[in-house]
């Protein structure tokens, strides 16, 4: 996991009033009212015009994944309005209701999902992403971070080949606290520290596969926030996960099924005889006699108890696998923060919050320290990293690039001699 991250993890509204209680660094030079003032206006003015940048790629966004949408209650409208003859009757007809045409070929969800247009919401939605700061995990890292089993020694298997696209973003690596129950403990709760995400965000499509089942929706496009998530249980975030039973329970299993068929055939050797005699006696009535019952009940008894074992391994895992299950649906109601096209509209905004905040923080210190002078991008990456450390008590990765590009693009910020000043605060 990332060191550092770009993420500013402070509201804006905070983040505002922080800036205002700037006094400078011998911490003598406070704002004056008028200054403040002025400051409030900017913010509000440079909020407004992020907010109205967003809007246009937003509704895009929206438009794109509106025929993926498995919540939408919207009707689709054809694109052809000549009417269309009824089927014949006792063709498109059940339960004396006409039934919906089919979807054409290679159509999907609104008879628009194309594959082009599934790949077109998942750049768009990656963009977004981008802008909220999240990091996108490659596949390679994805099976190197869900290798292993977790803190509760349950591992899963991942069915790649189920999802016709995936991606998975994260944000806010760091340690996360989790309770566990270990037999040596005598099964007292512990808490223990693992590595975790803040925020995980999980785009995909499925498509048809044994592990998802026959009913699994292979039409439309899932969009899923959670918060707090271990890094060892991101697998469990994914559809179709099946949990794997742990290698010394399969050995067990194993050594028991083979020891049990070595006990079958190494007694039906010795009691081959026997029972031959015992087939031979049906005609005479004797079948069960003294010594063929002895010695089924010395073949019975063995597998009895070999099988009972067995049984009894097989068993304590399914349990272990329902128990966990349970956990898991219990873990993530609390931990599930939203679905679908809820995702979007919450994530557009904290990308919005995310670029006002750098565009403020930019042009706050080249506003208040930089002067006529100006500072080159790295003095300005430098003092803001080292003021919000300072401030918020975490080491973030600022984005000066970034930052820099909106305040120029806006004529809020212009670069002399290559070192960039702040334009007047009326200008935004």
């Amino acid at each position: 996991m990332p060191a550092r991250e770009p993420f500013i993890p402070v509201h804006l509204a905070d983040l505002v009033e922080l800036l205002l209680s700037d006094r400078g660094p011998t911490h003598d030079n406070p704002l004056s009212e008028a200054e403040q003032a002025a400051f409030r206006k900017f913010a509000d003015r440079t909020a407004a015009r992020v907010h109205a940048a967003h809007q246009d790629q937003f509704r895009h966004l929206k438009e794109a994944y509106s025929p993926f949408d498995p919540d939408c209650e919207l009707a689709e409208v054809g694109t052809d309005p000549s009417p269309q003859p009824p089927p014949p009757r006792g063709e498109g007809e059940k339960d004396g209701l006409p039934s919906a045409p089919p979807l054409p070929v290679g159509e999907g969800a609104g008879g628009r999902g194309s594959q082009n247009l599934v790949a077109d919401l998942f750049e768009r939605f990656a963009g977004l992403m981008k802008k909220a700061n999240f990091h996108r995990l490659t596949r390679d890292e994805l099976v190197r971070l869900m290798h292993g089993a977790s803190e509760w020694g349950v591992d899963m298997h991942v069915p790649w080949d189920a999802y016709e696209q995936v991606d998975v973003f994260v944000r806010g690596a760091g340690p996360g606290r989790r309770t566990r129950r270990k037999w040596y403990r005598l099964f007292r709760a512990e808490e223990v520290t693992v590595p975790a995400y803040s925020r995980v965000v999980i785009i995909l499509k499925q498509r048809p596969h044994k592990q998802l089942g026959a009913d699994a929706d292979t039409r439309h496009v899932f969009v899923k926030l959670f918060k707090d998530i271990p890094v060892m249980d991101l697998e469990m975030l994914l559809p179709g996960t099946r949990i794997k039973m742990p290698l010394l329970d399969r050995v067990r299993l194993g050594g028991t099924g083979l020891g049990s068929l070595g006990y079958v055939v190494f007694k039906l050797q010795t009691m081959a005889s026997p029972l031959l005699k015992a087939v031979g006696l049906v005609a005479t009535g004797a079948a069960f006699g003294e010594q063929g019952v002895v010695g089924l009940i010395a073949l019975y008894a063995p597998l009895a108890l070999v099988g009972g074992y067995a049984y009894r391994t097989y068993a304590s895992f399914n349990t272990t696998k329902r128990s966990y299950q349970l956990q898991l649906s219990q873990s993530l109601y609390y931990q599930n923060l939203d679905n679908n096209a809820g995702v979007l509209h919450r994530l557009r905004d904290a990308a919005e919050e995310q670029e006002v905040r750098e565009a403020l923080l930019a042009y706050f210190f080249l506003w208040r320290y930089a002067g006529s002078r100006g500072w080159a991008d790295e003095e300005l990456d430098q003092y803001t990293e080292l003021d919000l450390a300072r401030r918020v008590g975490k080491e973030i990765d600022f984005d000066v690039a970034d930052a820099v590009a909106k305040l120029e693009s806006a004529g809020l910020v212009t670069r002399v001699n290559g070192r960039l000043v702040a334009a007047p605060m009326e200008n935004g």
